[in-house]
């Protein structure tokens, strides 16, 4: 005799049926921006928001930038200058010709130092008494947030600093020069002269010749 096996039960399988949103759905994107949009309109006109521009931007250079320069240090921009055995205070000098302020944030020392026992050079170097010392006021110890509205609201610094993405958007900012290290040594864009508008492609300086003769020297930049 052949013994009773089991039977196995069978469910019915059902087809499983995607569900999808009706297209009128208020949680659709698509919906969301034709209702924003809708809320930003006047009497049927849509109204758009436009920015102050400041006064020393009348001209199609920033009237505020002249020397001496203040200059925005960024965090890996004096690690970055010490990778390339680069002096900061002169090398300032040697790409702007002239007196400049470099400028330290909290929030950007305040970086350095959670850096840790790695970065204790790039540390001592931003505790010089030659870098002037700015307050932040926000929560946080985040810079690039800190650098973009601060020369948002005041145009009269230059951002020294190699990251891409802050470069990115400092240069969404008009009249605001940014400087970077390239080949060793520092570069600047982005940086009008102040007198007549042109691009900053001469300097010229008083130098003593040999006769004792004073003379003027048109360095040109290559």
């Amino acid at each position: 005799k052949n013994s009773a096996m089991p039977k196995q039960r069978k469910t019915r399988k059902f087809a499983a049926h995607k569900r999808m949103l009706n297209p009128k759905d208020k949680r659709l994107k698509a919906n969301q921006e034709k209702k924003s949009k809708k809320e930003a309109t006047y009497n049927g006109q849509l109204v758009k928001e436009v920015k102050k521009i400041p006064s020393e931007l009348f001209f199609k250079y920033n009237a505020a930038l002249g020397p001496p320069y203040h200059i925005l240090v960024d965090t890996n921009f004096i690690n970055f200058a010490i990778q390339n055995k680069l002096d900061l205070f002169t090398s300032f000098m040697d790409c702007l010709l002239a007196k400049c302020i470099p400028i330290i944030t909290d929030c950007v020392m305040a970086e350095l130092e959670k850096l840790g026992p790695k970065y204790r050079v790039a540390l001592r170097i931003a505790k010089d008494p030659r870098f002037e010392r700015l307050p932040c006021q926000h929560k946080g110890t985040y810079a690039d947030d800190c650098l973009v509205n601060r020369v948002t609201q005041h145009r009269c610094y230059i951002v020294a600093t190699c990251d891409k993405d802050l470069r990115r958007r400092i240069r969404k900012v008009p009249g605001v020069p940014i400087m970077y290290i390239s080949q060793r040594r520092f570069s600047i864009e982005r940086f009008p002269d102040v007198n007549n508008g042109t691009k900053h492609t001469t300097a010229n300086f008083i130098s003593l010749d040999l006769h004792g003769f004073i003379s003027s020297v048109d360095v040109r930049n290559r």
